[in-house]
């Protein structure tokens, strides 16, 4: 069952002074300390949707002794406010040196990334990190993307030896689904064991922890079209449309976060983003392989973004005389050199603000594992916007006769008392209250144990466009086995992949959604290789804390028997129509397979 807080209530705190000297940009970093403020946008946020860290700054832990690798695109090591956080070891892949700091005016990112995670505080220059003492260790990655690179930036030499925080906000869409099969796919498979072995094994068996952006694909996303199209952007057909009645593509998400592979790693803590008024960032991707969520923010115009460093001087990085889009912008009062942005966003932003609080909990404790880490947070999280209700999809079956179908949940309580949503986890980071249990923690997880993948062959028809679906089951004999997280595998024949959903349902009756439907999956319609699903990975953390004994019911539903079209943009003069034929014939449910991963009842 979910541990009783050691915590009090949430005291409102926002009486109290910031430390001298303080930083000028602080009072508008709006996720350390929301007082409704406008971050130089439009309108303002919500007071007290942020982060609640402000005890834990006041008590002194700001990160100390943990560093943090930057994965991204650079990092500007002499930047003012990161300097003093800087730890030797950076690399630059491109130039094969040491100092990677961004020789192109647009590689602005990492150097945003850096400042959200461990931007100096109190030193009378801009604003601040989450943890603002942590280490800074920047890898350019993102420009040079060799399998040496890879592996060193993510912790398999010496020069990561000390890294306990591995920082990606980076990721990748799909169109076609990929088949997470480890034997026959050797960088997927050299991928896994680099994020098992590192996050298991180093630090003597305390672990390292590799934090993960969700994507920013929910209204659409941008990938490969195939050989004869090239890159290209995929939108819902109706987006544009001025006759439209509710949300494009009905609401739901074109691109499943789940659907990517290292997104749906266990060994990847993967966290979705918020606005400043606690609520799904427009355009963060969702699914229920997302463990937490965070502030990311809007665009910085309408509403707020993230403030946090840019690349020095107004001839560089976002925040040029040139992009005035922001009121921070363009060279101020408090920022003459141009040396920090109001406009950057993301689960980019969202997953260094929880690489930051991952630094503030590994310094006010630094016996904490991985696991334990990962047990608080989950523990701590806040049930943000609690009156979410979720995505109901309403569409006409088969028969004739209308169906609901609940494609995305609204909060729920699962069987051992932890709340979960597709679009926030197991809620928003909170700082305090995690920082106060990890000092009083005395009970550390049992070791982890990950379970055999147990195979299931259903061979059960999806007939199309029908509520019911198809369903399988798998019964599991352990009676003393505690799950954190599982993923699910499927074989699955199908011409029209988007009109999929997959759900899992647990002994406990709690129901989560491994897949909505909807997404921007081709068929064979547009690729005739495209066969179906196979080995499909997906991951979920909605059932953390529930026993694994007894009846896990997977099932399958086909939510269109009508068109599906969405719109491929190539460019301005290259946009078109797809039109995705419904599946001339009932899908089948091949065969699933279930893998654990948890601990024995304490």
């Amino acid at each position: 069952m979910k541990p009783a807080p050691v915590h009090g209530p949430h005291i409102d705190l926002s009486w109290v002074p910031d430390l001298p000297p303080g930083d000028p940009l602080f009072t508008h970093q709006w996720h350390l300390r929301n007082t409704g403020q406008t971050a130089f946008s439009q309108s303002a946020g919500t007071p007290g949707q942020d982060m609640n860290l402000w005890i834990t700054h006041l008590l002194g832990i700001q990160g100390v002794g943990v560093n943090v690798a930057i994965i991204d695109d650079g990092l500007e090591i002499n930047h003012p406010d990161l300097a003093a956080n800087i730890r030797p070891g950076s690399r630059d892949f491109v130039n094969n040196d040491d100092d990677p700091t961004p020789t192109s005016p647009d590689d602005t990112h990492g150097t945003s990334v850096a400042g959200l995670t461990a931007a100096v505080g109190w030193n009378g220059i801009g604003g601040r990190g989450v943890a603002p003492r942590a280490g800074l260790k920047g890898y350019n990655w993102l420009n040079s993307q060799t399998v040496d690179g890879w592996l060193m930036s993510h912790g398999t030499t010496a020069r990561t030896q000390d890294v306990r925080v591995y920082n990606q906000s980076y990721g990748y869409s799909v169109i076609n689904p990929i088949s997470y099969d480890l034997p026959n796919d050797p960088s997927l498979a050299l991928e896994e064991f680099v994020y098992e072995d590192v996050t298991r094994n180093t630090h003597q068996g305390r672990g390292s922890l590799f934090v993960k952006s969700a994507g920013n694909n929910y209204n659409y996303f941008y990938a490969w079209l195939g050989a004869q199209l090239g890159a290209g952007l995929v939108f819902p057909a109706d987006l544009f449309d001025p006759n439209r009645v509710g949300p494009a593509n009905n609401g739901l998400p074109m691109q499943d976060s789940n659907l990517t592979p290292t997104n749906a790693s266990y060994w990847n803590l993967t966290v979705s983003a918020l606005d400043a008024h606690g609520k799904r960032s427009s355009y963060s991707s969702v699914g229920a392989n997302v463990f937490l969520s965070a502030p990311g923010g809007e665009f910085g115009v309408d509403a707020p973004a993230m403030v946090t460093t840019d690349l020095t001087g107004c001839e560089a990085g976002m925040n040029r005389i040139t992009i005035a889009e922001n009121g921070l912008h363009g060279g101020t009062e408090l920022d003459p050199n141009c040396d920090f942005r109001g406009t950057m966003n993301g689960t980019s932003s969202s997953a260094p603000n929880t690489s930051g609080a991952v630094a503030l909990l590994m310094s006010a404790n630094p016996a904490l594992s991985w696991r334990d880490v990962r047990h608080i947070l989950a523990s701590t999280a806040t049930k943000t916007d609690p009156d979410s209700v979720g995505v109901p999809l309403t569409f006409t079956q088969a028969s004739g006769e209308p169906a609901t179908y609940d494609a995305i949940p609204g909060w729920q309580t699962n069987g051992a008392g932890y709340d979960f949503h597709n679009f926030y986890g197991l809620g928003r980071v909170n700082i305090d209250s995690a920082v106060m249990m990890a000092l009083h923690y005395d009970s550390p997880l049992p070791p982890l144990q990950v379970t055999d993948w147990m195979s299931t062959t259903a061979a059960v028809a999806i007939p199309d466009a029908t509520v019911a679906g198809a369903s399988s089951t798998f019964v599991a004999t352990q009676d003393d086995f505690v799950v954190e997280s599982l993923q699910v595998r499927v074989d699955i024949d199908h011409q029209r992949l988007n009109d999929l959903a997959i759900e899992l349902i647990s002994p406990a009756g709690t129901r989560s959604v491994l897949l909505s439907p909807r997404t921007g999956l081709v068929g064979q319609s547009v690729n005739p290789e495209v066969q179906g699903f196979s080995k499909q990975l997906m991951l979920s953390h909605h059932f953390y804390g529930e026993e694994i004994e007894g009846e896990w019911q997977l099932v399958v539903r086909d939510t269109n028997g009508g068109e599906h079209v969405w719109i491929a943009y190539l460019d301005p003069q290259n946009a078109f129509f797809v039109d995705l034929p419904n599946n001339a014939q009932d899908g089948v449910l091949k065969s699933w397979d279930i893998r654990f991963f948890g601990h024995e009842e304490k």
